[in-house]
């Protein structure tokens, strides 16, 4: 009799592509030209302002404009923060599945190792056109990965709140 063996994804080689991947993806932002930039923040600012601000469609281009600049740093700096968050918690997932280590060593290899991502992104930033290292993105980027890291922190100290009410109730 033939059975047909079912694929069973790997845990630990899904969260180390993730991660891999959202690096990359951190660092295709930081290659744009800082007008790809720019334009790129102008729109997300714009798609804010349509969805907060009534009567912000009723604008013309150029008063549409105006208001996502206004908005611009607001609208960059929480890009880096939530970026950054993002890759704090696949940082901490990624070490959870690969090293055995006690829980908060784990947690503070993976800020470690997302702020030094910040910094070399910083570092890359110097030789594309018109971006430039900013130690203020540092801190906004480490405090993202702190967010990120915090987030699994608390994420999972709830489940084994869940689990462990649970399993109390069945016995």
């Amino acid at each position: 009799m033939f059975r047909s063996k079912m694929i069973k994804p790997d845990g630990r080689k899904s969260i180390l592509i993730l991660t891999v991947i959202w690096m990359v993806v951190i660092f295709l932002f930081s290659t744009q030209p800082a007008e790809k930039s720019t334009e790129t923040s102008l729109f997300i600012g714009q798609l804010v302002e349509a969805v907060c601000v009534p009567g912000f469609l009723n604008l013309s281009p150029e008063e549409k404009r105006v208001m996502a600049e206004d908005i611009d740093f607001v609208v960059r700096k929480t890009a880096h923060a939530t970026e950054y968050a993002i890759l704090g918690a696949l940082l901490c997932m990624t070490v959870g599945e690969f090293l055995t280590l006690p829980e908060f060593r784990r947690y503070r290899l993976a800020y470690i190792l997302g702020t030094l991502y910040a910094v070399t992104d910083e570092i890359h930033q110097l030789f594309v056109p018109g971006r430039s290292c900013m130690l203020v993105d540092v801190f906004i980027d480490s405090a993202g990965v702190l967010a990120g890291v915090l987030a699994v922190y608390v994420l999972k100290k709830i489940t084994e709140k869940v689990i462990c009410r649970k399993r109390l109730s069945v016995a």
